[in-house]
C-alpha cells in the first residue's frame, strides 16, 4: 500500500517558546532545513563536512549552526568526543558515505554536529493484535516504547484512546528520567495489558519535546486529512484517525499507510539507503502491504492508494481475499499459514527462522507454494516499475534468508533479462524498528522543512504558526482548515516533496 499522504497537523496546544525560540535564522530557512535534514539523516558531521555538502561558505555554516544549537535541535560537540557518522547517533550512518571524522581534517579539527535526542516524534503503528507507540528522537535513536497488545482489532476510537494513554505515559516517565523497565502492566481503553520499554540511554536533558505525531495504519489513508478510507484487517471504513487523535493530544497528527511509511525508511536507514527506485514488501499480522520509491519520491496514484501489491493477482483458482478477489499475494503467502505449518508463534520471527532452518518436509511445502507466489507478484512490480531494490519486511524477510537466492532466481527466471540486470532483493535492514522509523518521519516533516516555524517546547507540545503548505490542517478541535491541495495526487507530491 503507498497511501503516501499523511493527514494536516493538528494546530498544537499551548503557546510556550523552547529556549531560543526567539532566535530567528538570519540565513534562508531552505539552507537550515538542508544542514538539518542532513544530520538528521546521515548522523553526527562534522561542520567542515557540512560545508562541504551544502556547499554553503563557512561562515554561514557556522551561523546556521549556531541556529540549530540556539534552537535546541542540534548540539555541537568538541572534535574528538565522538566521530562523525558513529553508530551511536541511532542514524544509518556508513562509512562510505563521504562523513568527516573531525581528528582526520587537514588544520584545526571541526566540531561535530549532531541531531537533538530530546527532540522527538511520536511514531505509532496500529496492528490487528497491538498497538505501538514510541519516542523517537531527531537523532534516530528510539528513546522508550510502549506496546499495547490486543485480543481483537482495536476500533478506530480504541486506538485513539490507546495511543493517548501510552504517549501520556511515555512522555510522564520519559520526563522523570525514570527507568520505566520492561512487564510493566497497565489497565488501557483495550482492556489487555501495556508493556512500556525504556530503548537507549540517550544524555537527552530531562523531558522529551515533541515535534508531532505519525501514525502507520495497514489500510488506504486518504492523503488529505487522514481519514482510512479502508483497513480491511481492522475493520475499519472511512474512520478519522488524525482529527480526533489530534483533539485528544493537542499535538500535531499526520496518518499514512504503513508499508509506505517502511519504503521510506529503508530508503533512508535502511536496505535501500540511497536507492531512488525500489519496493518494499511488509508481511505481518495485517497480510502484505507495499510501498514503492520511484525516482526518489513515494508512488502516490490520484488519490494516494497507489502500491497495493498485496492484492496483485498471483494464482488462479486461489484462495478467497477479503477484498473479493481470489488468488492476491497476502492470502497465497500467508503469515498465518505459515507458523501454523512451523508451529510457532505469529510475533516470533527468531522462532520462525529456527523452525524454517530444520527443513521439515511438511514446512517446506508451504515455503515452496509461498516463494512461488512471491516471484510471481515480484515479476508483475518490477515489469511495471523496474526497481533496483527490492526490500522485504516481517516474515517475509524470514523467508527471503531461509531461502537465499532462490527467490531472486525465480524473478528473474521470469522477466526480461532487462528488468532485472541490476536487480537486488535484500531482507528489511531496521527489522522491527521499520514502520516506527517511517513514522517518525512524517512526524518530523513539517519541523524538517522550516526548522525555525516549528518549534517543539519544554513543555512537551510543538509551536506551530499557520501552515502555508498544500495540505490539510486537521486541529485539535477535529474542524479543518482551508487548504489549496484540490486532489489526493497534489497533497500526496507535496508530502513527498523534501524539505
Amino acid at each position: 500500500m503507498s497511501g503516501t499522504g499523511p493527514s494536516g497537523a493538528g494546530a498544537a496546544a499551548g503557546t510556550g517558546a523552547a529556549a531560543g525560540a526567539a532566535v530567528k535564522p538570519s540565513a534562508a530557512p531552505g539552507n537550515a532545513a538542508r544542514v538539518l535534514r542532513l544530520v538528521h539523516e546521515n548522523g553526527p558531521l562534522t561542520r567542515a563536512e557540512l560545508t562541504r555538502r551544502t556547499g554553503l561558505n563557512r561562515s554561514t555554516t557556522l551561523a546556521i549552526v549556531g541556529e540549530l544549537v540556539a534552537l535546541g535541535l542540534v548540539r555541537e560537540d568538541a572534535p574528538g568526543t565522538g566521530s562523525a557518522g558513529s553508530a551511536g547517533s541511532g542514524t544509518a550512518g556508513s562509512a562510505g558515505s563521504g562523513t568527516a571524522d573531525a581528528a582526520s581534517s587537514v588544520g584545526r579539527p571541526s566540531p561535530i554536529v549532531r541531531a537533538a535526542a530530546d527532540v522527538v516524534a511520536v511514531a505509532v503503528t496500529v496492528e490487528v493484535d497491538e498497538v505501538t507507540v514510541a519516542l523517537v528522537g531527531l537523532d534516530g535513536s528510539v528513546s522508550a516504547r510502549a506496546t499495547a497488545a490486543s485480543d481483537h482489532p482495536p476500533t478506530a476510537s480504541e486506538a485513539v484512546e490507546t495511543i493517548a494513554g501510552l504517549l501520556d505515559d511515555l512522555t510522564a516517565q520519559h520526563g522523570t528520567g525514570k527507568d520505566t523497565g520492561t512487564g510493566k502492566d497497565t489497565d488501557t481503553d483495550m482492556g489487555t495489558a501495556t508493556g512500556t520499554e525504556a530503548d537507549t540511554d540517550t544524555d537527552a536533558p530531562g523531558r522529551p519535546r515533541i515535534a508531532g505525531i505519525g501514525v502507520a495504519v495497514p489500510g488506504t489513508v486518504r492523503v488529505e486529512d487522514g481519514v482510512v478510507r479502508y483497513a480491511p484487517h481492522l475493520g475499519w471504513h472511512d474512520e478519522p484517525v488524525a482529527g480526533p487523535l489530534a483533539a485528544r493530544t493537542g499535538l500535531p497528527v499526520r496518518a499514512t499507510n504503513d508499508a509506505n511509511t517502511g519504503a521510506w525508511a529503508e530508503r533512508l536507514y535502511g536496505s535501500g539507503r540511497g536507492v531512488d527506485d525500489l519496493i518494499y514488501l511488509n508481511g505481518g499480522a495485517s497480510g502484505i502491504g507495499g510501498g514503492v520509491i520511484s525516482a526518489a519520491r513515494p508512488l502516490s496514484g490520484a488519490d494516494g492508494y497507489a502500491g497495493e501489491l498485496g492484492h496483485t493477482f498471483v494464482a488462479a483458482n486461489g484462495v478467497r481475499c477479503h477484498c473479493g478477489a481470489a488468488g492476491c499475494l497476502e492470502t497465497e503467502a500467508s503469515r498465518d499459514a505459515l507458523v501454523a505449518a512451523a508451529g510457532v508463534a505469529p510475533d516470533d520471527p527468531a522462532a520462525l527462522a529456527a523452525v524454517l532452518a530444520e527443513r521439515r518436509p511438511e514446512v517446506e511445502q508451504v515455503v515452496d507454494r509461498q516463494v512461488a507466489a512471491l516471484a510471481t507478484a515480484l515479476r508483475n512490480a518490477i515489469h511495471t516499475v523496474n526497481p533496483e531494490v527490492v526490500v522485504l519486511g516481517g516474515f517475509l524477510g524470514v523467508l527471503l534468508e531461509h531461502v537465499g537466492d532462490r527467490i531472486e532466481a525465480e524473478v528473474r527466471a521470469q522477466s526480461m533479462s532487462a528488468m532485472t540486470e541490476r536487480l537486488r532483493i535484500a531482507p528489511a535492514a531496521l527489522g522491527t524498528d521499520v514502520l516506527l522509523r517511517g513514522a517518525a518521519e512524517i512526524a518530523f516533516r513539517d519541523l524538517l522543512r522550516d526548522p525555525a516555524a516549528v518549534i517543539p517546547t519544554p513543555t512537551g507540545r510543538a509551536v506551530i504558526p499557520t501552515p502555508t503548505d498544500a495540505s490539510a490542517v486537521t486541529t485539535p478541535t477535529g474542524r479543518a482548515a482551508a487548504a489549496t491541495t484540490t486532489s489526493g495526487r497534489a497533497a500526496a507530491a507535496e508530502e513527498a516533496s523534501p524539505a
